[in-house]
């Protein structure tokens, strides 16, 4: 740019400067006049209401117009108005003018009606304090949603059982790689935290067990301890948590993303069924990989436990093994195991469940794989404690 340009072009600049402070100096300074009749305030707003030429106009109006309880404007002697002049009239007059107690012309009085709209929309609502209305009204509304979800629960199950049913009708209608493929992500990738946390959760029970009965000179006993808590608890327990929060929380993420995109709405359109082609893949894996999931984590307990007695008691694994089989038995194997079949498929269920009720926003998304995770571990929990009590009563 050479000197002549640059000069042009500040003078350009001033002008445009001056052409401005020009428009804003041109601006008629806002003011009103006021006449009272009883409570009623009558209003003459005069001049450009508008946010270069406010100034302190729209607090006087306020203060003026404070003690009034009904009003009427008058804006016909107006001239140019925008939203900001709109609104502090709007809030001046505080919603306490008729429509008919208005007069302006049709583009004022549409700007001034949206903008008090707006105004009222984004205004908080007063929080109430509670009180013993608002909590009967909360138990009533956690109650309705209760049963709200038990019913979309159980539709949800009709819904599976029936692709399920059509899936044993018509075996071709099977998605092998994909269920495959959840099986990989849901199992074989699953291992490693499974049966580290297995193995530690065996060593910590070894350590306790030990500690404990060595107040009674019963030291050796904890290799029942073990083996009981272990293979009938602790092996399961700890694999239906750990899933729950892995592949619930996938299964609700994405499915819930696929429903934010509007890809099963798509396949809807195709005329597939979302059951069959994506939550059946996942409870199939889920079902078959959690019984295999749960004897690793039955192995690399034992394998904490057994590591813990012998560094503590001096017991060898073959012993330890030996008394294990003579002591415990087969029973508690298999009591454990019983339970991870059912623990599958609800978890898969839950989070296949909330994945598919996820809205089109990412704070719904959010929502619901908590929920997933949530519901997922407690079902859990009260599915251990049912076989608990049902084995218990069968003395099993």
């Amino acid at each position: 740019m050479n000197g002549e340009q640059w000069h042009a072009e500040r003078l350009g600049n001033r002008s445009m400067v001056n052409g401005a402070e020009g428009s804003v100096a041109s601006c008629t300074p806002p003011r009103f006049a006021l006449s009272w009749a009883a409570d009623t305030a009558s209003v003459v707003v005069q001049g450009d209401w508008t946010a270069a030429a406010l100034g302190s106009a729209a607090a006087d109006l306020s203060t003026a117009l404070a003690p009034a309880r009904r009003l009427t404007l008058d804006l016909t002697e107006v001239g140019r108005v925008d939203t900001a002049g709109a609104l502090s009239i709007a809030r001046a007059a505080a919603n306490r003018f008729d429509p008919g107690a208005l007069t302006a012309r049709p583009e004022i009085a549409r700007l001034l009606t949206l903008v008090s709209r707006a105004s009222q929309a984004t205004r908080p609502q007063r929080r109430h304090p509670h009180d013993l209305q608002s909590l009967v009204i909360s138990i009533g509304r956690g109650a309705t949603h209760l049963a709200l979800e038990l019913v979309e629960t159980l539709a949800f199950v009709g819904h599976v059982i029936s692709a399920l049913a059509g899936c044993a009708v018509d075996p071709r209608r099977i998605r092998w790689p994909a269920w495959f493929s959840q099986a990989e992500r849901a199992g074989l990738d699953a291992i490693p935290i499974v049966s580290t946390t297995s193995f530690f959760i065996g060593a910590v029970v070894g350590v306790l067990g030990v500690h404990m009965l060595r107040r009674f000179g019963a030291e050796v006993m904890a290799v029942e301890l073990i083996g009981v808590g272990v293979l009938r608890e602790f092996g399961v327990v700890i694999t239906g948590v750990l899933l729950a929060g892995r592949s619930a929380s996938a299964f609700a993420a994405e499915l819930g993303a696929m429903r934010m995109q509007q890809e099963i709405d798509a396949l809807r359109i195709m005329g597939i069924d979302p059951v069959e082609a994506l939550v059946l893949p996942r409870l199939g894996a889920l079902l078959i990989t959690m019984p295999l999931l749960t004897f690793v984590a039955m192995m690399a307990g034992l394998g904490g436990g057994i590591l813990t007695i012998w560094t503590t008691l001096g017991v060898s694994p073959p012993f330890f093994l030996e008394r294990m089989i003579e002591s415990v038995g087969i029973t508690h194997f298999w009591v454990g195991i019983s339970k991870a079949p059912i623990m599958a498929i609800v978890v898969a269920a839950i989070g296949c469940h909330q994945g598919l009720k996820v809205g089109g926003d990412v704070e719904s998304l959010g929502r619901r794989v908590t929920a997933a995770v949530v519901h997922a571990i407690f079902a859990v929990i009260m599915i251990d404690a049912a076989f608990a009590l049902m084995f218990t009563e069968l003395d099993i």
